[in-house]
């Protein structure tokens, strides 16, 4: 199997995990989705931060019920039991070498439902706080959602914005109507 196919294969296994968790956790209101979340990224780091722990999480060679064990000490009494359960089901299903994107899945599950975009802004100069509030505001307000703005300079689209909202690419600098003017001269 390509590289890239695995990951696609991943991708879409994580989704429907972080979507099972979310309908999971939405159905009692005592579970906070923000903990589970946290509770996700600490198993997700754990995991990453020690090359001989992905080893062992990685290797099919390692049974299920060794990589039970070390779950236990690791993360028992250090997670939500509903995660704890979790993660549990995904070493029997031997998935549980995607907890690190089923974590970033479920955070994308999470802002669907509080209605989180994630915005790129570029401008071509640093802009003061006056004007990223204004900006953010209209983002806010077309978008109908709460926004998430992540600011990057680039002097390179001369003036203007350019705006990277997920995934879908507004550009309204210089450069971009430049370069469109130049494509229709071309064309003639």
């Amino acid at each position: 199997m390509t590289e890239s196919l695995k990951d696609k294969n991943s991708e879409l296994i994580s989704k429907r995990w972080a979507k099972a968790l979310m309908e999971l956790v939405c159905e009692d209101s005592e579970i906070s989705k923000e903990k589970v979340l946290e509770d996700l990224n600490f198993i997700s780091d754990t995991i990453k931060s020690s090359a001989e722990l992905s080893e062992v999480i990685t290797n099919p060679s390692v049974s299920t019920e060794e990589k039970q064990v070390i779950i236990c000490k690791l993360f028992q009494d250090k997670v939500l039991s509903v995660v704890y359960n979790f993660i549990f089901a995904l070493n029997l299903r031997k998935r549980l070498y995607l907890a690190g994107y089923i974590a970033e899945e479920f955070a994308k599950e999470l802002d669907k439902l509080n209605n989180v975009k994630h915005v790129n802004v570029t401008s071509a100069i640093e802009l003061n706080d006056t004007k990223k509030d204004e900006i953010k505001d209209k983002i806010a307000s077309k978008l109908n959602a709460n926004i998430d703005v992540n600011w990057e300079t680039n002097n390179e689209i001369i003036a203007g914005l350019v705006f990277d909202i997920d995934e879908t690419v507004i550009d309204n600098s210089i450069r971009h109507k430049l370069e469109d003017l130049s494509n229709s001269i071309i064309k003639g």
